[in-house]
């Protein structure tokens, strides 16, 4: 039985990554869950890792445009969908990105509007460096489906309610080693507040 999350209850921790497609300029994001609300029970086969990961999570790509003022640049991210996944045996590979949506899809949640990336730009060592990115937004669940982890019947929906507001911190410096397939990968982590009822 799901117990359902208060608003503004911390719903989940996530770790990922950011993929600029170097086909098309499409941007998408895939990684797994540190924490969620209201699952009992060790998310990880093991250790904390994303190979060992039985929540993950993948967006569906997107065109950002972007802006500037001064030290910051602003990515501007529209409305798009994500989705959950429950892994029982977990694939998680950030070489692989489309291995986060692999699994039973348990959720989609739908940004309700424009997401804005704050990136700071900063003096290192007298010269111009690009130091972190942050953002916040809001997404409604527009999916969601009953499933069995642990031994429990848990269903999204009750437990989280309308949706989540999340706050997102990623790094400015690419990680080094990607696949071919993206110009520019960037990690980040999130965490999320339920909307509830």
């Amino acid at each position: 039985m799901s117990i359902a999350l208060a608003p503004a209850e911390l719903a989940w921790y996530v770790t990922g990554r950011f993929y600029l497609s170097a086909r098309d300029g499409s941007v998408a994001d895939y990684g797994y869950f540190l924490h969620l609300g209201g699952i009992d029970g060790d998310l990880f086969a093991g250790r904390v890792h994303e190979s060992r990961a039985h929540f993950t999570f993948a967006a569906r790509p997107f065109q950002a445009r972007s802006a500037h003022n001064g030290a910051l640049g602003l990515g501007l991210d529209p409305a798009g969908e994500f989705s959950l996944y429950l892994q029982r045996e977990p694939v998680g590979d950030f070489e692989r990105p489309d291995s986060f949506a692999e699994g039973e899809c348990i959720a989609t949640f739908r940004r309700v509007g424009l997401v804005v990336d704050t990136t700071v730009a900063a003096a290192v060592g007298g010269e111009a460096a690009k130091v972190l990115t942050d953002n916040v937004f809001s997404a409604r669940l527009t999916r969601s489906r009953g499933f069995d982890f642990g031994g429990r019947r848990y269903d999204l929906a009750a437990i989280l309610g309308r949706g989540v507001t999340q706050f997102g911190t990623a790094a400015a410096v690419p990680v080094a080693v990607h696949p071919p397939a993206y110009s520019y990968v960037f990690p980040f982590t999130g965490s999320a507040l339920a909307l509830g009822a």
